[in-house]
Order: C-alpha cells, then structure tokens, then sequence
C-alpha cells in the first residue's frame, strides 16, 4: 500500500486508495479538486462512509447503493470495473466523474485492496 500512495501521489489523474476491508487510505491531489476537500482534511474513512458522503446518483439522479459503485465492486470481486455516475462534492458541487477500478495484488497473490482511476467526465 505504500507503493500505491507513491504511485497515486504522482499521478496528474485523480487517484483513490482502499485497503482490502475497503477503507479510504489516500486519494491524491487531483481527486481533491473533484471531491471537495483535501485528502488531510477528511482522512481515512470506511467504505460506509467514503460510498455515501459523496452522494454518488446514477444518470437520473436515483442514490446509487454501495455495491454499484466500480471500486466496491472490485472489492467485493477482485476484478476491474468501470462506470460513469454523478456525485456531490464536499462542497455541495455535482460533478460526472467515470471511474476505473483495479485490484491491487502483491506477492504470491496476496490481495492489498483497490484503486480508482477517476476523471471529471461533465463536458461544458
């Protein structure tokens, strides 16, 4: 996980960390802009919180639970997944973000949690 946080601290794309019980343990400076607030600011949540205080809806505004949200389906999976929802920032702000989740596995096959590829996808 360490590694991971290197890698999401020096990526220009925004970056979310979980560990494998789905833990927010980082997102970069990037995923800051989107999501409202710095990363020192909120810290570390569970996947109950992280999946909810950032009010993800699908394309008709209808809350979207947990489990169909692409990094809780990697958790739960172990597989990528991808998807386009709308959340409300920290800040009150409604942004369409696209979202890639990955595994992350270290050795021999040891599964360390996910990561979350995301960019602001609202073209205006």
């Amino acid at each position: 996980m360490i590694l991971g946080r290197q890698f999401a601290d020096s990526m220009s794309m925004p970056v979310f960390l979980v560990d494998t019980e789905g833990t927010l343990v980082f997102y970069n400076e990037p995923a800051e802009a989107i999501l409202g607030l710095r990363f020192g600011e909120t810290g570390s949540m569970p996947v109950e919180e992280w999946s909810t205080v950032f009010t993800p809806t699908d394309m008709d505004g209808k809350p979207l639970p947990p489990e169909g949200l692409p990094l809780v389906q990697t958790l739960s999976n172990r597989k990528p997944a991808h998807g386009s929802f709308y959340i409300k920032n920290l800040k009150g702000e409604r942004h369409l973000i696209t979202v890639t989740s990955i595994p992350l596995e270290g050795r021999p096959n040891r599964f360390l949690g996910a990561m979350a590829l995301f960019w602001n996808s609202n073209f205006s």
